[in-house]
């Protein structure tokens, strides 16, 4: 697998205590977690540093104090950052309730965000 079986399973945890109706998608060599048919945070392999690395969609509103917490990045898969998406290194995420920062800020904009066009 091309990402953390170990957070799959944590993240997979905190989903089920919030009660959210979600399911997994790999996508991006990663694994994607989706609610409502949107992709609401994920599981990102980064080869160039050689670790998993949280995807979270959280939207522009929230995207300004969330860049400031630990271990926080721009998310840029092609050079040029998406707007309402970051990347949180495992210093940003280690503890469960950082974990749950996250995920949680994903399920807030998850009602907000588009869902992507289906191809034909």
């Amino acid at each position: 697998m091309a990402y953390s079986e170990y957070i799959a399973d944590r993240i997979h945890r905190v989903f089920q205590e919030k009660r959210a109706n979600f399911y997994t998608k790999k996508m991006m060599g990663g694994l994607c977690f989706m609610v409502d048919d949107k992709m609401c945070c994920g599981i990102h392999y980064d080869k160039k540093k050689e670790t998993d690395l949280l995807m979270a969609r959280i939207g522009e509103e929230a995207y300004t104090e969330a860049i400031k917490r630990e271990g926080c990045l721009p998310m840029d898969f092609t050079g040029r950052p998406m707007k309402g998406y970051v990347f949180v290194t495992a210093d940003g995420f280690d503890l469960d309730e950082d974990l749950e920062y996250w995920i949680q800020l994903c399920l807030d904009f998850n009602p907000l965000a588009k869902k992507s066009k289906k191809k034909k």
